[in-house]
């Protein structure tokens, strides 16, 4: 029956509109109800079918830290006996990563300490060639909507989690019936920059995507195709997971320091092209050096470094293009009266360069690889909701052929809104907050205060009482509010008086850990959930308690 279910999902090419769960979500939270029954009895705990809560995890964003952390929680949640009472599993940014890796294997918390020891091996050891990285890029160049997301997912992801992950997330339905349902969340661009924070909310499960409260979902196999009111009416290629990886982790840093990670790759690239060009040719070879001084160029801008050197070489190699590109964008004529490069006039005379070089190559992928990273588009998605009429979504977003979706850190680095939908009656959310924030409640206020804003349940986050850097804080509200746990990741608990020393080491934009430096992790993220398990326990049972009291209560 489920696979006949899951065929017809397949085959859905329609928007849906209403709150209602989808019909494969529900059946998991069915047959999960009674593997989270079974483990609460296990620890001693007894409740009907009716009385079992719905627990979510929630993993934050934090780049590589967060991916290695969010493992070390969970399979520590295995260690204790407490995995399976969980029903949901959501996260953002980096926390995505550890989840694809997961969730590639069937039933992966069933075997959750070997698929541990193969994602760390994988961490320490592997790496992606650029020749992979070069492949992988001229085949998302294919798509219609290519996007700096494309470029970030291949240079800057597959170097972090070490590879080209090219399944398609719909491959999972089926395959996880033991494991928590997953929710990968990310955020809408626009609705973001003009604040309708109600429609920003966009998840991504392998069923499902949509807009998390607005009430509108498609097929995940046919997010990207094109839609007219509501009917699909041209097929494009699903989502890989390299690509869903870059969707969701795409804010490691502030701008500049992603542009230089993007432009630095870039360079690298371009070498390992010029190196393996064919070619003798003098101007294929200027070529060559034009695109590395020009990225060079860009880079200086970011770094306030003194640019003249690269201006120089640009200036000399394209000496006889001076009237093709245009005099008075010569790189010299960039700086403005501070000494720094405009960075409004360097975006436009890279484009120029881009495209005065387009047929030069034998291909000019390197060429729209550089404009991408100029432009900064990122996420650019067909729109399903292209010209339908839906009340409840604002209709700027009607409007619009395309979406750009980034991640959800932008706006809240932890992915509340995803399981705040009513219709998963959320009982306790466990928030992991792999954050590196001076305040270590910043995303529970902010999460607090978003949904008072929105008039969605959540408790009160009243920090008065509460000491700092504490490893577990609970907020709780009336019976028909969630109850919070919140974990900060590095704390006085586990850190024993090193918290900033662990910040500092662990930083956001660091993208490659040694095996001692994962271990290291692990433990501290494990210590977290190993300290706290009777607390844990007891917390469950209060939601339990309030379930069965509340049930009395309308006798």
């Amino acid at each position: 029956m489920d696979q006949i279910r899951n065929c017809e999902s397949v085959c859905s090419s329609k928007v849906r509109i209403g709150h209602s769960l989808n019909e494969a979500e529900s059946q998991h939270v069915i047959r999960r109800r009674e593997t989270v029954l079974q483990c609460l009895k296990q620890h001693g705990i007894s409740c009907s079918e009716a009385e079992v809560p719905n627990i979510a995890v929630l993993g934050s964003g934090g780049g590589l830290r967060a991916m290695v952390a969010l493992l070390g929680s969970l399979s520590q949640l295995k260690e204790v006996g407490l995995l399976d009472c969980i029903m949901y599993l959501s996260g953002v940014s980096g926390s995505t990563w550890c989840m694809t890796s997961l969730y590639k294997e069937p039933d992966w918390s069933t075997k959750l300490e070997t698929v541990k020891e193969s994602i760390v091996q994988r961490l320490a050891h592997g790496s992606v060639s650029c020749q992979d990285k070069c492949h992988k890029l001229r085949k998302y160049m294919e798509k219609p909507n290519f996007s700096l997301t494309d470029v970030w997912a291949v240079l800057v992801v597959s170097s972090s989690v070490k590879e080209i992950d090219e399944h398609k997330l719909t491959e999972q339905r089926g395959k996880y019936t033991n494991d928590p349902y997953p929710i990968y969340t990310v955020i809408d661009k626009h609705c973001k920059h003009k604040r309708l924070f109600k429609d920003v909310w966009f998840e991504i499960t392998p069923d499902e995507s949509g807009y998390s409260l607005d009430g509108a979902f498609v097929d995940s196999s046919c997010l990207g195709s094109q839609f007219e009111k509501g009917k699909k009416i041209k097929d494009q290629p699903e989502m890989d997971m390299l690509y869903l990886q870059g969707l969701c982790g795409s804010a490691l840093a502030e701008r500049d320091e992603i542009a230089k990670k993007i432009f630095g790759m870039l360079f690298n690239l371009i070498k390992y092209m010029e190196e393996s060009c064919t070619s003798d040719a003098s101007d294929v070879q200027n070529g060559w050096q034009v695109l590395s001084a020009l990225l060079h160029l860009n880079l200086c801008a970011l770094t306030d470094e003194d640019p003249s050197v690269h201006c120089k070489t640009i200036n000399y190699l394209l000496n006889d293009k001076y009237d093709e590109i245009g005099q008075m964008t010569l790189p010299i004529n960039l700086m403005t009266s501070e000494g720094t490069i405009s960075t409004t006039e360097l975006r436009d005379y890279t484009l120029r360069v881009c495209s005065s070089f387009c047929d030069l190559f034998g291909n000019n992928d390197v060429i729209k690889w550089i404009e991408i990273v100029v432009c900064w588009t990122w996420g650019t998605t067909y729109n399903f909701l292209n010209n339908m009429t839906v009340e409840e979504v604002d209709p700027s977003i009607l409007r619009s052929k395309t979406r750009e979706y980034e991640d959800a850190g932008l706006l809240l680095n932890s992915p509340y809104f995803s399981v705040l939908r009513q219709e998963r009656h959320i009982d306790l959310i466990i928030s992991l907050d792999f954050s590196l924030d001076d305040d270590p409640l910043e995303t529970v206020k902010k999460a607090a205060k978003m949904c008072k804003e929105l008039h969605i349940p959540f408790p009160e986050v009243d920090k008065s009482h509460l000491e700092k850097s504490e490893d577990f804080y609970v907020f709780r509200g009336s019976s028909k509010v969630p109850t919070v746990i919140h974990i900060p990741l590095f704390n006085a608990v586990n850190c024993k008086g090193e918290i900033e020393k662990w910040k500092h080491h662990y930083c956001t934009s660091k993208l490659h850990y040694s095996y001692s430096e994962i271990t290291d992790l692990l433990g501290k993220a494990g210590l977290n959930i190993k300290n706290n398990k009777e607390k844990l326990l007891k917390e469950i049972e209060n939601v339990i308690e309030e379930k069965k009291t509340s049930k009395l209560g309308k006798i």
